[in-house]
């Protein structure tokens, strides 16, 4: 069983967001902002991260410049998504080791599931 951690700090999409992908069998964790988050990675690595970028106290970025998945995480799977199409912001997530981006406005239970589906399957870039 694959297991997700939803990094997210509205707690209704976090919930939706995992029940979701626990009706498709998935282990699900849920953090509240990035700091939960690693402490949650000390002690599971997940084999995907859904990871919000706008959080207070420790966002999404500031999590992956700390959790560094390039070096110290390379088979896990990041999607990072925001309610707030930045560019800027993306591409950094992006350069600190996301695999893909979604706008959390568009997506529905299917398209997310699909979307964590497919990035799970996929080769992660080097």
């Amino acid at each position: 069983m694959k297991t997700i951690l939803i990094v997210e700090d509205e707690q209704a999409l976090n919930d939706a967001y995992r029940m979701i992908l626990e009706s498709e069998g998935f282990k699900v964790l849920c953090a509240f902002d990035g700091s939960e988050a690693l402490e949650i990675t000390k002690k599971v690595e997940p084999d995907l991260i859904l990871l919000d970028l706008r959080m207070p106290q420790v966002n999404g970025l500031d999590f992956l410049q700390t959790y560094a998945p390039k070096e110290n995480h390379p088979k896990v799977k990041i999607i990072i998504f925001s309610n707030l199409d930045m560019q800027s912001e993306i591409d950094e997530g992006y350069k600190l080791g996301a695999d893909r981006y979604m706008l959390k406005a568009w997506a529905s239970p299917k398209e997310l599931s699909k979307l964590v589906k497919d990035t799970l399957q996929e080769k992660k870039s080097a």
